[in-house]
């Protein structure tokens, strides 16, 4: 059976959840918050439900008391592709800055063997965001399966991944 809506990411907070909404929402062009419900007497109290969109996808957010906290093996990819545009490396820089800002750097912003810009930010709220190189997610997506085959085999070993490696093990070219 077919999904009717797109799967939806849901955050819990302690009490924050209508302020990192209004942040995140603020960071992303395409962004909005579409309503605000309390739900009554839930074992945390009356907790806030926030629904909001960033860049055109779908979020929830609870004010849900301190039972949960997000951590980092789950993260959101953020793909600033600088080919398509020119304020990209703009972008990235200023929602970095927004994002790190009194949260937890978990690899600084910088040019690594993969990505001329990548980096993995811990929030203020806890919520994990990572800078990806946009060649690896073109490769997956556009390749035939023998590409991606190529392409899998040569990342997995890899402690940190190296593009232009990646490109020439999709090209065929080891």
């Amino acid at each position: 059976m077919p999904l009717v809506k797109p799967i939806t990411p849901h955050l819990w907070f302690d009490r924050q959840a209508d302020e990192a909404a209004e942040f995140y929402v603020s960071l992303f062009p395409d962004s909005g918050i579409d309503y605000r419900v309390v739900l009554p007497n839930t074992p945390s109290g009356d907790a806030e439900s926030i629904a909001f969109h960033l860049a055109g996808h779908p979020f929830m957010a609870i004010s849900g008391g301190p039972f949960f906290r997000p951590n980092p093996s789950i993260s959101f990819m953020l793909d600033f592709d600088p080919s398509r545009d020119p304020k990209a490396r703009e972008h990235l820089d200023a929602t970095w800055a927004a994002l790190s800002e009194g949260g937890r750097v978990l690899m600084p912003l910088d040019a690594y063997p993969f990505s001329p810009r990548y980096g993995w930010v811990e929030d203020r709220y806890g919520v994990c965001w990572q800078i990806v190189p946009a060649s690896l997610d073109e490769m997956m997506a556009r390749g035939t399966p023998e590409q991606i085959a190529r392409v899998v085999q040569t990342f997995l070993p890899m402690k940190k991944l190296d593009v232009a490696v990646l490109e020439r093990a999709f090209a065929g070219d080891r």
